[in-house]
């Protein structure tokens, strides 16, 4: 089962291009600070708008630097089933160890669509599936009871759930099984999450706090719940502020001033605002990202 601090990864771009050595520092970066997982090519990599080489190039570069030390998770959805078969398909004949694969956006297929579409990608290929339900983005939501069918199939594992319904993990966990891999899709209820009976997280937030946001989920796990409800009130303006804006610009800014890449995304996406970046250096100095321990001192109060 996939857990933990799972990176929905941004990626580098440099004058329009994928800047893969940025790719390669961040990925690495995030590995040695003990993220569990890495997810290339979700939302937050800004795959509406990387071509599909781009999207197969991303997907398997990231297998290639991470060489097995921790799960790749491919984002591979599509709105079209046959194109999000061609992406999982790539992704698996890689070497990923496994799929996010996002409800249908656009189209708004019915309930009894969406498990047509699941079921036709599950198969057409023996990767390991997590669902990604996230209604603010798709406009549609898959009901427990739609999640409850797919769970059926052996390779549909899991979800990744963007509802904010904290009621959605226990509902989830009673329809589909203990063993259905919960992972929350919202840094700002990441912790509740847990404490609803989730099993990790798909994060933004450890993009740039990928130490905080795994030690929070290990926290969790050992049951040090006073460690737990410190790094959850550190992390708790990041899980905020870094959408304060369309995702994944704010984040992408707060890399940048950690060094780590570019403040670059492709339109329709524009850089974080002014005000954007003030709340996102504000969320940062409060977590302690910054090297300045005055600015940090000062931050906490």
């Amino acid at each position: 089962m996939f857990k933990g601090s799972i990176t929905a990864l941004i990626t580098p771009f440099k004058d329009g291009e994928i800047d893969w050595p940025a790719f390669e520092k961040l990925v690495e970066w995030q590995i040695e600070q003990g993220s569990d997982g890495l997810v290339p090519c979700g939302t937050t990599g800004e795959s509406p708008t990387v071509s599909h080489d781009e999207h197969r190039a991303i997907v398997q570069r990231c297998v290639d630097i991470v060489k097995k030390r921790i799960p790749v998770i491919a984002g591979t959805g599509s709105n079209s089933t046959a194109e999000a078969i061609e992406l999982t398909r790539h992704a698996q004949e890689g070497g990923a160890d496994g799929a996010l694969i996002v409800t249908p956006y656009y189209n708004k297929p019915t309930q009894d669509g969406m498990v047509a579409h699941f079921t036709a990608i599950h198969d057409a290929t023996d990767l390991p599936i997590i669902l990604y339900n996230i209604p603010g983005r798709c406009i549609v939501d898959m009901s427990v009871e739609t999640m409850a069918r797919l769970a059926a199939l052996p390779r549909i594992i899991g979800v990744k759930d963007a509802t904010g319904d904290l009621g959605r993990p226990l509902a989830t966990a009673r329809a589909c099984g203990s063993d259905f891999c919960q992972l929350s899709g919202d840094d700002i209820t990441a912790a509740a999450f847990l404490a609803q009976g989730g099993h990790g997280v798909i994060s933004v937030v450890s993009n740039i706090a990928p130490r905080l946001s795994a030690a929070m989920q290990r926290a969790w796990q050992t049951q040090d719940l006073q460690a737990f409800s410190t790094l959850r009130d550190r992390l708790a303006p990041l899980g905020k502020e870094l959408f304060c804006e369309s995702s994944p610009a704010p984040v992408k800014y707060a890399a940048s001033v950690l060094g780590l890449c570019r403040d670059e995304v492709r339109l329709p996406l524009l850089p974080a605002s002014a005000s954007a970046r003030a709340k996102v250096d504000a969320a940062m100095a409060h977590a302690g990202l910054f090297p300045d321990t005055k600015a940090n001192a000062s931050a906490h109060g």
